[in-house]
């Protein structure tokens, strides 16, 4: 890589490194605000309060665990069942967890999908890229 390619690349990551400590402080405020006010905590909430994409918020390990652990407090913890009512009270608790779980798999098709689409528009520019640069580039023969 030639020098000055090299510090093109260079600032590119520390500027991917910026935009990305940018985007948990805001996810960080948010989440405070959202406690403060005593809102609920949800990916969607909390993407909603930051101006950030679902997809970031899933894919930063801290901020995901930090959200599903909060997210988990606010739930109220089903109380035992009583002999009567404890048929009526299994399937309310599988029906609940049976959403829970398809709110779950929406969001995180949602991510998924939306992380697609980016790694698609970086391998447009990628291309593009070669293209420009004539397209000479040669394998590598070392084994």
């Amino acid at each position: 890589m030639t020098g000055s390619r090299q510090h093109r690349v260079d600032t590119l990551r520390q500027a991917a490194r910026r935009k990305s400590e940018a985007k948990t402080k805001a996810a960080d405020d948010a989440i405070r605000a959202l406690v403060k006010r005593g809102e609920p905590i949800t990916f969607q909430s909390v993407q909603r309060e930051a101006g950030i994409s679902r997809a970031f918020l899933y894919g930063n390990t801290d901020l995901r665990g930090r959200i599903e652990r909060l997210r988990a407090q606010a739930r109220p913890k089903p109380s035992p069942p009583e002999d009567a009512d404890s048929d009526n009270t299994i399937i309310q608790a599988l029906t609940s967890q049976i959403t829970h779980l398809k709110k779950q798999h929406r969001d995180e098709s949602a991510a998924l999908r939306a992380a697609l689409e980016q790694a698609r528009g970086e391998n447009l520019e990628l291309r593009r890229e070669f293209a420009r640069l004539g397209g000479n580039l040669q394998p590598s023969t070392t084994k």
